[in-house]
């Protein structure tokens, strides 16, 4: 990538004028499809991680989902930082991507890796702000304008001051614009990305306050919630004791988000079989899917093959029909339940 890229405003103003505003477009419901970020760095594909097989997706497909989020690991992608991306991990990468996309899904490309890349947090002297635009760059050049790949700046970043990882957020989003990607962007707070904890000051800061800054010359982005509903809601546990709390929380973010005009996205969420987790489950969905104007969607956590059968949250079938909580999520998924959504910009075509 040339020199200067995060400075070239008249390129990011020409994108700007030739985009539209938010449109209503059918909402994006489904499920993470975990694999690709498993496993100790760098792994070896197909022993330590996994891409989902054209199988799983068709399975998911068969949910009624509009999308899958696909978690994938930076060092993966970009083994030296600064450097080409490797061509082995993108055309596996792609292959995931063409599989969905032709199955009819949109794909969320989620990098999953916290704010770190090789345990250096972003904006470090050995992880620069810059080396994470071009990375989201090279990346974006690859998958630009392409009809239903949508780019998951982050997930879960922690452990780094709001107003930091705002300027992060936006020269990584300049980065995208200014190479000419359109796609739909999904932005991440700080402190873990928690729905629950966005209006609360932090020793990270206020999200609130702080990430209503990002600044996009296309305005086609929403920002990544996650909200878990068990008691310290951190999705480590089976009970759902925290599940009130997170819908009032769901339901202030809205607040939010409808005071500021902005869009949100519910990018992980879970429960256990347990009938009343199950309940506060669709609770919490309900909250999302009854404020259209300012939520896109959302996806559960998790899907994927590799899950071991006992996994709390596994929305994996095992050959008995769907998990209960795939059956809980099935009467809100598919274009025929789905209602429009209201989506920044030219949506992805699900």
């Amino acid at each position: 990538m040339r020199r200067g890229l995060l400075s070239s405003v008249g390129a990011v103003a020409a994108l700007a004028a030739m985009l539209g505003s938010a449109a209503a477009e059918p909402c994006l419901r489904g499920f993470n499809l975990a694999g690709a970020e498993f496993g100790k760095l760098p792994g070896v594909l197909g022993k330590d991680y996994t891409y989902p097989a054209p199988a799983t997706i068709d399975t998911y497909v068969a949910t009624g989902a509009s999308v899958i989020r696909l978690p994938v690991r930076w060092e993966r992608l970009q083994p030296a930082l600064g450097e080409p991306l490797s061509e082995a991990e993108l055309a596996a990468l792609d292959a995931t991507v063409d599989a969905a996309t032709t199955a009819g899904l949109a794909v969320v490309i989620d990098v999953h890796n916290y704010g770190y890349y090789a345990e250096k947090q972003i904006g470090s002297t050995e992880v620069p702000t810059d080396a994470f635009a071009q990375f989201w760059a090279r990346l974006a050049s690859h998958y630009a304008g392409r009809d239903g790949v949508v780019f998951s700046l982050m997930n879960e970043p922690y452990d780094i001051a709001a107003p930091d990882w705002l300027k992060i957020t936006n020269a990584a989003i300049a980065a995208i614009r200014v190479i000419g990607a359109d796609n739909l962007i999904l932005v991440s707070g700080t402190a873990y990305a928690g729905a629950h904890s966005w209006s609360k000051t932090l020793a990270t800061g206020n999200n609130a306050e702080v990430m209503a800054g990002v600044v996009d010359a296309a305005n086609r982005y929403a920002y990544d919630f996650h909200q878990y509903i068990d008691a310290d809601f951190s999705g480590r546990s089976a009970e759902c004791s925290g599940a009130a709390a997170a819908v009032e929380d769901v339901r202030s973010v809205t607040g939010w988000l409808r005071k500021n005009g902005k869009h949100g996205f519910l990018g992980e969420f879970a429960a256990s079989k347990d009938p009343a987790c199950l309940a506060a489950m669709k609770d919490l969905v309900a909250v999302v899917d009854g404020a259209p104007e300012q939520w896109i969607g959302w996806t559960y956590w998790a899907g994927g093959a590799w899950w071991p059968a006992d996994y709390i949250f596994t929305a994996q079938p095992d050959g008995n029909g769907d998990r209960p909580q795939v059956a809980a999520l099935k009467p809100v998924l598919g274009h025929d339940s789905a209602s429009s959504c209201t989506i920044p910009g030219k949506g992805p075509k699900p």
